[in-house]
């Protein structure tokens, strides 16, 4: 989840909101890459979730990042909410999932070595005290009841509001986890390109990625529970999007799309404000009940906007959204995959050809596939490993353009298209044979 945004002043004109996304274009040569990933601390002695406060705890790791590695530290009220050292951040998701939120970098190689140092610093600190973190897409047998409440004004409005629309919307919030990439844009058809490509084959990375087939302490019938969960949140601020992929896309058509959808909160003064339900455009003309008379500013609108959350989300870059959490090396496998089929224009287009005859039904047909079925899946005529296999072809063939060596940390997928199966199915196996439908081991076998 995002921190809250800052800068910007009233919001005069509506050209202003498109305009802050167009303000996200740059030149081919001022692309970065960043890298999020979130992951579950777990207690060793008792394999419980990692609370928020005590002598084992996220403060207690916050406290000694700060002390000892140079990060400073976010707070709400008197609460350590977050961290930031060169543009990176450490953030916490509702239910206590720590979140590296990385700085802008080069290449990829900068990603995974950002990732190494991250783990290192958290390692020294949280082994010592009986503490490790899991890379999995959900918790195996957590229950709600035994998740971690962060103090933060934002969850605390969202939790309510979650539990009034769909059927999973806590579930997301409190127990999964993701990794993600954020990557740039040169214009607004470029955008509008790589969104699309983006969104058509999130399913093939939500496929790739699937570590999350076990919660509540038994299999779920999905390879990526996670994923499913998304499906089951909250339809006016989810999915794939249809209209992306209608004539006229745009910056603007974007904005329409964000402007309907109802709000959660106003920022003001360090408190979160409740507008639960409330009209952005209600809040444009002056007229929002939680603060009646006051028009936004354009940080309140960068704010609106990471309340979003399709598979593929634009702000001033384009954020990737449809993979589970996993293994260091998949963690890394990430942004190589989507790096390679965005910032290579021959990859682009050649991953564009790929999708650009599937219908919305196909679509959202692989979403759910990739959910249940993984690489199996399929709809529509279009069996994921087939697409699988030819993205990260495209993926290979766009990191080697870059000269970089990025392409090898593609291994994991490769491994994955070679053997049809991905983690979960890996940890299906392992639990329907050696681990005797126990799920203790997996503690340690997805342990970063």
């Amino acid at each position: 989840m995002s921190i809250p945004q800052s800068g910007g002043g009233p919001i005069e004109s509506l050209d202003q909101l498109a305009g802050l996304l167009e303000s996200g274009c740059k030149p081919r040569d001022q692309w970065r890459i960043g890298a999020e990933h979130e992951k579950f601390g777990w207690l060793t002695d008792s394999r419980l979730p990692l609370p928020y406060a005590g002598d084992r705890s996220i403060s207690a790791i916050f406290d000694a990042l700060v002390a000892r590695y140079g990060w400073q530290p976010l707070r709400e009220g008197e609460n350590i909410i977050g961290l930031t050292r060169d543009g990176a951040n450490v953030s916490l998701e509702p239910g206590g999932q720590f979140e590296l939120s990385g700085a802008p970098l080069v290449s990829t190689l900068d990603v995974a070595a950002e990732l190494q140092q991250h783990l290192d610093e958290v390692r020294s600190i949280a082994g010592p005290m009986g503490v490790r973190f899991m890379g999995i897409g959900a918790p195996p047998d957590w229950t709600h009841d035994q998740m971690p409440v962060m103090p933060k004004g934002r969850y605390r409005l969202m939790t309510d509001y979650m539990g009034r629309v769909g059927t999973h919307g806590t579930q997301m919030m409190y127990r999964t986890a993701t990794v993600q990439v954020n990557l740039d844009y040169a214009s607004e058809s470029d955008m509008v390109r790589k969104l699309r490509v983006a969104l058509a084959l999130q399913p093939v990375a939500t496929a790739l990625f699937a570590s999350s087939p076990f919660f509540e302490g038994k299999p779920n019938g999905h390879r990526s529970w996670r994923s499913r969960i998304w499906r089951g949140l909250d339809d006016s601020r989810t999915g794939m999007l249809p209209f992306a992929f209608e004539d006229g896309m745009g910056f603007q058509r974007y904005v329409d799309w964000v402007l309907d959808v109802p709000m959660y909160f106003v920022y003001r003064d360090g408190r979160y404000i409740n507008a639960l339900g409330q009209s952005f455009r209600d809040f444009l003309k002056g007229e929002l009940p939680a603060l009646p008379g006051e028009k936004p500013t354009l940080s309140d609108w960068a704010d609106h906007m990471t309340t979003v959350f399709p598979e593929a989300r634009v702000k001033k870059y384009i954020e990737m959204r449809g993979a589970d959490c996993g293994d260091q090396a998949h963690i890394a496998a990430l942004p190589a995959f989507w790096v390679g089929l965005m910032y290579d224009q021959t990859a682009l287009d050649a991953a564009w050809d790929l999708v650009k005859g599937f219908d919305a039904e196909t679509r959202e047909g692989l979403r759910v596939a990739a959910s249940v079925s993984a690489l199996a899946g399929e709809a529509g005529g279009v069996k994921l490993l087939d697409l699988a296999r030819a993205a990260v072809g495209l993926s290979h063939a766009g990191l080697a353009a870059r000269g970089l060596g990025e392409e090898a940390q593609l291994r994991p997928l490769v491994e994955s298209l070679k053997s049809g199966k991905v983690q979960a199915d890996r940890w299906l196996e392992l639990y329907n044979g050696p681990w005797n439908r126990d799920l203790t081991p997996l503690y340690e076998a997805s342990s970063l």
